[in-house]
């Protein structure tokens, strides 16, 4: 999944300007999730967000979710994470730094 993500960011994805409404990418999210949580779990969390990109959607900063959940945007879920302003740190191989 990861090779087909790369593919698609250096062939079809590098020839166009950018126009996705979230940070990061699409794909970059899909990337970071499938890392984070594996194929299947991973590759959940980045059919939703490619299912959240609709033209009425605001967009923004959509962090993948430090646990996993596929109600992580819902108020009542224990895995809840409200919308940041600004994005998470990275490291060197681009996970999330905790804040501590």
């Amino acid at each position: 999944m990861i090779r087909a993500i790369r593919w698609y960011q250096r062939r079809v994805s590098a020839g166009r300007p950018a126009c996705c409404k979230y940070y990061p990418s699409c794909s970059n999210y899909a990337l970071t999730a499938i890392r984070r949580f594996g194929a299947v779990r991973g590759g959940t969390l980045a059919a939703l967000r490619l299912l959240r990109c609709r033209p009425w959607s605001d967009g923004g900063i959509d962090d993948v979710p430090r646990r996993f959940s596929v109600f992580y945007r819902f108020s009542w879920s224990r895995a809840h994470e409200a919308p940041r302003l600004t994005p998470l740190p990275k490291d060197e191989e681009g996970e999330d730094v905790p804040n501590e």
